[in-house]
């Protein structure tokens, strides 16, 4: 699909403040809108309609009243709105429209309305998302990088929920191929959370696709980042875990991935690691283990003549993920150090033990291998091997 072929049909003033009356009127929510349009057809015609006619399709219910009068602060919502629309690459989709994600069709709550800015065309792109912890080990960012990175270059869209750790990076990874990346959010689009993605979220506005199924001016609610899940996990052909612990909302992402028929990945890490135990819970529960892109290509049957990536793409310099992935060589010689650490993270007492080297001279080689990428120092102290690809 090229950018010629893709148009959102913006709704009018009239039927745009109806949708966002609809949106904001307390107490209706996604299940009783979608009763009321399906009993009126629109949004203009349920606020035509009397209030007994309203009854009968709510049984009664007191919302109603609600339905009466417009929610506070409507009228600066749809001024602020309309405006917003008027900018490069702002468009609000509704349900019905030709450009609406038919997979969000099949959630049993799919959103009424959807704010979107960037790239419309990556809707009708194979997608794939990828979500793990907030706080990623060094090589569970890096791997978050290489793999969408490699997932773009075959052809994939990356989706994910531009999140502190696993998800910025996955959006970065994506980001670096040609595929791009489309990033869910659990705000207004007007708003940027966590704050320190607000380069990283204009960048996917401009190369991407930003989503939100909320109105502008949203602010970070807890609860609306488990809404939001169902989205990531609804959008694409499957979902890639890279690193999650037992309590991770990543495993509600790939468990609502589960339940609507796509395909889960976990990659695998240390028995000794928490931030895999998640992982290693979703693999016993029938997630397919992948230690290379190509695995999920081939389990997806994803067909591309784009060569794969050789995991050698580097985050950009001052993003955020530059602070946690090395540029690094992989024609360093095997080290003796590097075979007695294992993939395990490490301490020095064992490392002492299976070396036999004095401390100064292993403290010496545990900084040279840090230096050039090859270790990270995690708390602890532990020393973690970091893979070359």
């Amino acid at each position: 699909m090229t950018v010629a072929d893709v148009h959102a049909t913006e709704p009018a003033h009239d039927e745009l403040a109806a949708w966002l009356r609809l949106l904001e009127t307390p107490g209706i929510g996604r299940q009783r809108a979608r009763r009321l349009l399906r009993a009126f057809g629109g949004p203009r015609e349920i606020f035509e309609a009397s209030p007994a006619a309203w009854r009968e399709v709510l049984d009664g219910h007191k919302v109603c009243e609600a339905l009466a009068r417009p929610p506070e602060g409507h009228d600066a919502l749809v001024t602020r709105t309309g405006q917003w629309l008027q900018q490069p690459g702002c468009h609000l989709l509704v349900l019905g429209d030709p450009v609406y994600p038919s997979t969000w069709m099949e959630l049993a709550d799919p959103p009424l309305v959807l704010h979107a800015r960037g790239r419309l065309e990556l809707l009708g792109i194979g997608a794939l998302a990828v979500v793990g912890s907030r706080h990623p080990t060094p090589q569970g960012a890096d791997n978050a990088f290489q793999f969408s990175a490699a997932l773009s270059q075959a052809g994939m869209v990356v989706v994910s929920g531009l999140a502190q750790g696993i998800d910025g990076a996955a959006h970065e990874g994506a980001l670096s191929g040609p595929s791009g990346t489309i990033a869910i959010v659990g705000t207004g689009l007007d708003r940027v959370y966590p704050r320190q993605h607000h380069a990283l979220a204009g960048r996917i506005a401009t190369e991407g696709l930003m989503l939100s199924e909320h109105v502008l001016g949203t602010p970070p609610l807890a609860p609306h980042f488990p809404q939001r899940n169902r989205l990531i996990a609804g959008l694409g052909r499957g979902t890639l875990v890279v690193e999650a612990a037992l309590q991770s909302g990543s495993l509600i992402t790939a468990r609502l991935a589960m339940e609507s028929n796509r395909e889960v990945f976990a990659i695998p890490g240390s028995i000794h690691s928490p931030q895999v135990k998640g992982c290693h819970q979703l693999i016993k529960s029938g997630a397919k283990l992948v230690e290379t892109t190509q695995d999920i290509l081939d389990e997806l049957h994803w067909g591309t003549s784009a060569p794969v990536s050789t995991g050698q793409e580097k985050a950009p310099a001052g993003s955020p993920m530059a602070a946690a992935v090395q540029a690094r060589s992989d024609d360093t010689p095997e080290d003796p150090l590097l075979d007695a650490m294992g993939w395990t993270p490490t301490t020095l007492d064992a490392l002492q033990a299976r070396t036999g080297l004095p401390t100064s001279e292993l403290n010496h080689r545990l900084l040279e291998l840090e230096l050039s990428g090859h270790v990270v120092r995690l708390p602890g102290p532990l020393f973690q091997r970091q893979a070359c690809a």
